[in-house]
Protein backbone atom coordinates (compact mmCIF):
# COMPACT_ATOMS: atom_id res chain seq x y z
CA UNK A 1 0.00 0.00 0.00
CA UNK A 2 1.64 3.52 -1.06
CA UNK A 3 1.21 6.28 1.35
CA UNK A 4 -1.49 7.71 -0.84
CA UNK A 5 -3.43 5.17 -0.79
CA UNK A 6 -6.73 6.09 1.53
CA UNK A 7 -8.04 2.25 1.56
CA UNK A 8 -9.95 1.87 5.12
CA UNK A 9 -9.78 -1.47 6.55
CA UNK A 10 -10.64 -0.31 10.33
CA UNK A 11 -14.00 -0.43 11.22
CA UNK A 12 -14.75 3.48 12.45
CA UNK A 13 -17.23 2.88 14.92
CA UNK A 14 -15.14 0.15 16.81
CA UNK A 15 -11.50 -0.37 15.15
CA UNK A 16 -12.48 -4.00 14.54
CA UNK A 17 -9.88 -4.63 11.70
CA UNK A 18 -9.60 -7.73 9.51
CA UNK A 19 -7.44 -6.12 6.83
CA UNK A 20 -10.18 -6.18 4.26
CA UNK A 21 -11.01 -2.65 2.57
CA UNK A 22 -14.42 -1.25 4.28
CA UNK A 23 -13.65 1.82 2.36
CA UNK A 24 -11.79 1.86 -0.89
CA UNK A 25 -8.58 4.00 -1.89
CA UNK A 26 -11.50 6.89 -3.22
CA UNK A 27 -13.42 6.87 0.19
CA UNK A 28 -16.05 4.54 -1.38
CA UNK A 29 -17.93 2.51 1.13
CA UNK A 30 -17.65 -0.76 0.81
CA UNK A 31 -20.60 -1.77 2.80
CA UNK A 32 -19.47 -4.09 4.55
CA UNK A 33 -20.88 -5.37 7.54
CA UNK A 34 -18.66 -5.60 10.33
CA UNK A 35 -18.66 -8.43 12.86
CA UNK A 36 -18.10 -6.71 15.95
CA UNK A 37 -20.36 -4.12 16.23
CA UNK A 38 -22.49 -4.63 13.57
CA UNK A 39 -22.11 -1.20 11.75
CA UNK A 40 -22.49 -1.19 8.07
CA UNK A 41 -19.93 0.89 6.36
CA UNK A 42 -21.51 3.52 4.70
CA UNK A 43 -24.40 3.62 6.91
CA UNK A 44 -24.00 6.15 9.99
CA UNK A 45 -20.53 6.72 9.62
CA UNK A 46 -19.65 9.26 7.25
CA UNK A 47 -19.38 12.17 9.50
CA UNK A 48 -17.27 12.39 12.63
CA UNK A 49 -20.45 13.00 14.99
CA UNK A 50 -22.56 10.14 13.71
CA UNK A 51 -19.45 8.14 14.26
CA UNK A 52 -19.04 9.27 18.17
CA UNK A 53 -22.51 8.90 18.72
CA UNK A 54 -22.77 5.19 17.45
CA UNK A 55 -19.35 4.58 18.94
CA UNK A 56 -20.96 5.88 22.24
CA UNK A 57 -24.00 3.72 22.08
CA UNK A 58 -21.86 0.59 21.52
CA UNK A 59 -19.50 1.00 24.03
CA UNK A 60 -22.75 1.88 26.86
CA UNK A 61 -24.23 -1.22 26.25
CA UNK A 62 -20.95 -3.10 26.88
CA UNK A 63 -19.18 -3.36 23.41
CA UNK A 64 -20.91 -6.57 22.66
CA UNK A 65 -19.70 -8.59 19.75
CA UNK A 66 -22.63 -9.49 17.12
CA UNK A 67 -20.53 -12.28 16.06
CA UNK A 68 -18.61 -13.71 18.83
CA UNK A 69 -16.82 -16.44 16.88
CA UNK A 70 -14.86 -13.47 15.32
CA UNK A 71 -13.20 -12.26 18.82
CA UNK A 72 -9.58 -13.42 19.11
CA UNK A 73 -9.38 -14.82 22.70
CA UNK A 74 -7.15 -12.40 24.12
CA UNK A 75 -9.22 -8.99 22.65
CA UNK A 76 -9.21 -5.81 24.41
CA UNK A 77 -11.07 -2.86 23.72
CA UNK A 78 -8.70 -0.05 23.91
CA UNK A 79 -6.38 -2.21 21.79
CA UNK A 80 -9.19 -2.24 19.41
CA UNK A 81 -10.49 1.14 19.39
CA UNK A 82 -7.08 2.43 18.96
CA UNK A 83 -7.37 0.96 15.54
CA UNK A 84 -9.96 3.80 14.29
CA UNK A 85 -8.41 5.86 12.11
CA UNK A 86 -7.59 9.55 13.89
CA UNK A 87 -10.05 11.53 12.05
CA UNK A 88 -12.86 9.42 12.57
CA UNK A 89 -12.15 9.17 16.58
Amino acid sequence: MSVDDKTETACRICGYDDGEAVFDEYGVPQYVICPCCYNESGIGDDNVSQVRELRGYWVASGAQWHAPKFRSTDWDLMTQLANIPPEWR
